[in-house]
């Protein structure tokens, strides 16, 4: 074989991925047009929303969609994997119901009835995990299910009732920031002096370290290559040692540990447990998951642009309903956002197709040499 037979062979072998440069690789992707965009909206609406750049608007938003920002980080990781769960908002609600009664009903502490809370989600997305991952059933058929049980069960413990009874100094821990005293809030002030300007909430601490986590989990480990593996394709992750259907009850099972933590937030941040509590939340998790670039099949994905994508939701929201848009409004827009983001996925896969077939064109003997 000659050296120039050789080193063609060897440049066959390399990824047509990484042929770039690491800036390119960077630049060109879903998730960093989703943070440019969501810095050109964030602009816009500092421009021309009044009050919208306010210390008390950043506060308020980010009150707003911890919740979403919460959920949407396990949410990345199942639909990665090729799954979905719609239920859940369903645990969410169900868990700040408990939250109700196990404090009022039973006598607990707040942190006790949370930690029941959490314990009882984690078996609700545990339930999710073992029929999706062992029994072999389709996630969306069960998380219907799942949905409208769990938010059944909400409803059936409360009826129309709402456990209104709480220690103000847990409602308060749930609207704390870091720094200084919130208009018409508490103003306990927890880092800083009581003098400094509104900045943001404390909830924001927890969404963070969850962040971390959760990115580290994905993106740094054998077990977020694993859930990459399973999206792109599920058998030859298990014939490349992946466990599939403990991979995915452990993500369920996270999904539901978290929603029951957003649902303990929710409960003390409104000081009310109800059994229509965070109701249809799930269909702006999974918007924003979508919109910041993971793709419904499954195998792709990244956390910056889901982060990316819930900021730029709340920040759209936000600033409509400042301009005083109605949540019909405000639902269309982020509609079209959610079609526009999919239309774009299969755009972009319609014309890097086309763009291969044109250079296959003009080498068609490429690839048959040896």
């Amino acid at each position: 074989m000659s050296t120039s037979t050789v080193g063609h062979a060897v440049d066959e072998r390399t990824y047509a991925a990484y042929s770039r440069p690491l800036w390119w690789r960077v630049v060109m992707t879903r998730e960093f047009a989703m943070i440019v965009l969501l810095g050109v909206v964030y602009l816009w609406a500092t421009g021309n929303v009044a009050s919208f750049d306010g210390p008390l608007a950043l506060y308020y938003l980010f009150l707003d969609i911890a919740p979403i920002l919460m959920i949407a980080l396990p949410m990345t990781l199942i639909i990665i994997t090729g799954e979905i769960d719609l239920s859940v908002a369903s645990t969410m609600g169900l868990s700040s119901v408990l939250v109700g009664i196990f404090h009022a009903d039973l006598g607990l502490s707040i942190p006790a009835a949370a930690v029941c809370a959490l314990a009882i989600g984690t078996a609700c997305g545990a339930l999710n995990g073992v029929l999706v991952g062992y029994v072999g059933l389709p996630s969306l058929a069960v998380t219907i299910g799942s949905l409208a049980l769990f938010r059944g069960i909400a409803g059936g413990l409360l009826g129309t009732e709402a456990i209104t009874d709480y220690p103000e100094q847990w409602t308060d821990l749930a609207k704390e920031r870091l720094f200084g005293p919130v208009e018409g809030g508490y103003s306990g002030g927890w880092l800083g002096p009581v003098t400094e300007p509104a900045s943001y909430p404390l909830v924001l601490v927890p969404i963070v370290v969850l962040a971390v986590v959760f990115g580290v989990l994905l993106h740094a480990t054998s077990f977020g290559r694993g859930i990459y593996e399973i999206g792109l394709n599920e058998q030859a992750a298990k014939f490349s040692g992946v466990d599939v259907a403990r991979t995915k009850l452990l993500l369920f099972a996270i999904a539901g540990a978290v929603s029951a933590f957003a649902g303990v937030y929710y409960t003390l941040r409104f000081g009310s447990a109800r059994g229509d509590n965070a109701e249809f939340l799930e269909l702006q998790v999974i918007a924003a998951v979508l919109l910041g670039g993971v793709s419904i099949f499954g195998g792709r994905g990244a956390l910056p642009g889901v982060l990316a994508g819930v900021l730029l939701i709340g920040i759209v929201s936000s600033a409509l309903r400042l301009e005083d848009v109605s949540s019909n409004v405000i639902n269309i827009v982020i509609g079209v956002l959610l079609v526009l983001s999919v239309i774009s996925t299969s755009l972009l896969a319609w014309i890097s197709g086309l763009r291969v077939a044109r250079t296959k064109s003009d080498h068609p003997t490429k690839g048959n040499q040896r």
